[in-house]
């Protein structure tokens, strides 16, 4: 099989320049375009060096029509730019691995309305371990009643912009399927003041913004006799890179469809 031709959306930001890396270290994968915002002072600059792996031949472009041909875009930027992407990825015959969290309701149908003839990988996180955690998450929760309190806290860098992560949501998504509920109905986001006593079967989020965090998720399972706790901690965003590159190369071959990392790892059912 010939390599998988990809283009980089978002190649200068921090998760952009990993994605450039891991693509040139994974023999199945070629880089072949990378894009940044229009007026982006980096647009020319070899996506390569920008990476700190030496020159590959491909410059930062603001167009996504930067290469002859392409398989597949991965993209981990704004839901603004997803949504843009994906109507170039739409209109030719490609594969799109979305990494963007922050989306509104009223976006994410759009991006499903602007894919529904394509093949589709979306996942709040690409790391395997985090994917493996939300599966124990969903376990514990069908086994652990209301007599257990559930609490989800996360910590990431003093850069992020959309709190809960997107990975937090997924484990409180989680927790709520284990429990056969809705996690709207029983998510508490904010506690501040008098909140009087916490109610059976709701699902606490706390959030820590701080520093170069990659990433901390904690589930808590509390009662009054144990405390059982599911965390993921990532050292190095090159793991969320190597996922989202695995997924594009599971995705070569699918036909259109929405998958998420749980199909890519054959976790799902």
């Amino acid at each position: 099989m010939a390599d998988l031709r990809v283009i980089v959306a978002g190649a200068s930001g921090r998760m952009g320049r990993m994605l450039v890396r891991a693509i040139s270290e994974t023999d199945a994968t070629q880089l072949v375009g990378a894009t940044e915002r229009t007026g982006s002072p980096l647009v020319g600059t070899d996506a390569g060096t920008l990476a700190w792996i030496g020159a590959l031949g491909v410059n930062i472009s603001d167009e996504l029509d930067c290469c002859e041909a392409a398989d597949i875009l991965i993209d981990f930027t704004a839901p603004a730019a997803t949504l843009a992407n994906a109507e170039f990825v739409a209109s030719h015959d490609m594969g799109i691995v979305i990494g963007t969290t922050g989306f509104e309701s009223a976006e994410l149908e759009h991006l499903q309305q602007i894919l529904k003839n394509t093949p589709v990988v979306m996942a709040a996180n690409y790391s395997v371990g985090v994917n493996l955690a939300l599966n124990l998450i969903r376990q514990a929760a069908s086994i652990l009643g209301d007599d257990y309190d559930a609490e989800i806290f996360e910590a990431h860098h003093r850069h992020k912009v959309d709190a809960p992560s997107g990975t937090a949501l997924a484990m409180g998504q989680a927790l709520a399927a284990g429990r056969n509920v809705n996690l709207d109905d029983v998510a508490v986001r904010s506690r501040d003041g008098i909140t009087g006593a916490r109610e059976a079967g709701s699902v606490g989020f706390s959030v820590v913004r701080g520093g170069n965090i990659v990433g901390e998720h904690k589930a808590m399972f509390i009662a009054d006799e144990e405390r059982i706790e599911i965390n993921h901690i990532a050292s190095d965003r090159m793991v969320f890179a190597k996922g989202a590159v695995r997924a594009g190369i599971w995705l070569q071959g699918q036909s259109s469809g929405w998958f998420n990392m749980h199909d890519v790892l054959g976790l799902s059912g």
